[in-house]
């Protein structure tokens, strides 16, 4: 008799994701366990638990998914996790703090779409900025992005040193080049957007980033992409279904489209249900998947 399948969710935060335990079910687990407050030094412990009690069959029925808030703690779980297997007692781990690895790969390759269908354009011919891009979602945007060869800087709209501190920082962990931005007023936001070729917004839920006002500044914008699907949207004119819209309130910029909420949801949810389910796949175990692993994917869906 085949042994039911379990997902140990390790979460350094108070509690674990609903959203996350939702997805973990309807990928097929047929049991979740979820652990809260986990801290790094934790994890070996953990792991080896998880991998000496089931024997070699059980360990193929067995998995680990690492969630929280901080994409850096995040990579450093998943690494102590892969060290703390010892063959042939593996299991495969996935890492999404946030949603953010399946947010913003999802994100990323809808923007990369179109920007070639609708502009002839790949990405190391653009340059790019991430609104909100100090929270852990628009960090991972810029890397991917970064990563797959665009031209790109972060905003924050307190400070430019917290913008460039962690734009080096991730830039250093990662090997890619992210750039600081600071912009606070519209017309600090208006003076950056001027001459870029796309646009992410990963801001809070409910903020209006760029009004239409804003928007008319932008000469060269090709792609403008947003996560916000509470109202007042991120990105005023970007409606939520949007995928490759004419995006009308950049009137200077000839043939710009938008990517909205809803578009960017789908490609995600389809990612994260197929990053879970393949840590169920025997054939090729053990996966130890990121953000590098989300965006491979997400491309493929797009």
């Amino acid at each position: 008799m085949e042994k039911r399948s379990i997902l140990h969710m390790l979460d350094p935060m108070p509690n674990n994701s609903p959203f996350d335990i939702n997805m973990a079910v309807d990928a097929g687990f047929d049991v979740l366990i979820p652990y809260s407050n986990v801290k790094l030094d934790n994890v070996n412990g953990l792991t080896q638990d998880a991998i000496f009690s089931r024997g070699p069959a059980g360990v193929k029925r067995t998995a680990i998914f690492i969630g929280g808030r901080d994409i850096g703690l995040a990579i450093d779980m998943l690494a102590a996790c892969r060290r703390a297997m010892v063959p042939p007692f593996e299991i495969s781990v996935l890492a999404d703090p946030s949603g953010a690895f399946t947010t913003a790969a999802a994100l990323v390759a809808c923007v990369e779409k179109e920007l070639a269908v609708k502009h002839g354009k790949s990405f190391k011919e653009c340059k790019a900025l991430v609104f909100g891009g100090t929270g852990a979602i628009g960090i991972t945007t810029g890397v991917i992005a970064s990563q797959a060869g665009l031209d790109v800087a972060i905003v924050d709209h307190l400070s430019i040193d917290t913008a460039n501190e962690i734009a080096a920082a991730y830039s250093r962990r990662f090997g890619c080049h992210i750039k600081g931005a600071f912009a606070s007023s519209d017309a600090e936001k208006a003076e950056l957007i001027a001459d870029v070729d796309v646009i992410f917004c990963t801001a809070k839920a409910g903020v209006q980033v760029l009004n239409a006002g804003v928007l008319k500044a932008a000469r060269n914008l090709k792609v403008a992409a947003d996560i916000n699907a509470v109202p007042p949207l991120g990105i005023e004119g970007v409606k939520r279904n949007y995928m490759g819209e004419p995006l009308v309130e950049a009137e200077q910029a000839q043939g710009a489209v938008g990517i909205g909420a809803l578009a960017v949801g789908d490609v995600k949810y389809k990612l994260q249900n197929k990053l879970l389910k393949l840590l169920l796949d025997t054939e090729q175990q053990p996966w130890y998947l990121d953000f590098r692993d989300a965006f491979a994917k997400a491309r493929e869906f797009v």
